[in-house]
């Protein structure tokens, strides 16, 4: 499945609220995001109007494995999201 090309950094900390992802610092144009659902786990989103496809695949595919499930999965949620 297609990564989506234009994806802001603040939408997709909206989308990973779902996962129970709150924002816990911001550091410049950087936000931290924190969930205790299966252990604690940090990601970084930078809040940039539309990310670099390899930084959002960076950030799907890191949350995906703390999940411990296919990033497409992460991928279709996040289209419907979108819409």
């Amino acid at each position: 499945m297609k990564i989506p090309r234009d994806i802001e950094g603040k939408e997709l900390a909206k989308f990973f609220k779902k996962y129970g992802y709150e924002i816990t610092r911001q550091t410049g144009s950087h936000v931290r995001l924190t969930t205790h659902i299966k252990g604690m786990h940090h990601i970084t989103i930078p809040k940039h109007k539309i990310l670099r496809i390899g930084t959002l695949n960076s950030i799907l595919k890191d949350v995906a494995e703390h999940f411990k499930f296919e990033k497409e999965i992460l991928i279709e949620e996040l289209l419907k999201f979108k819409k």
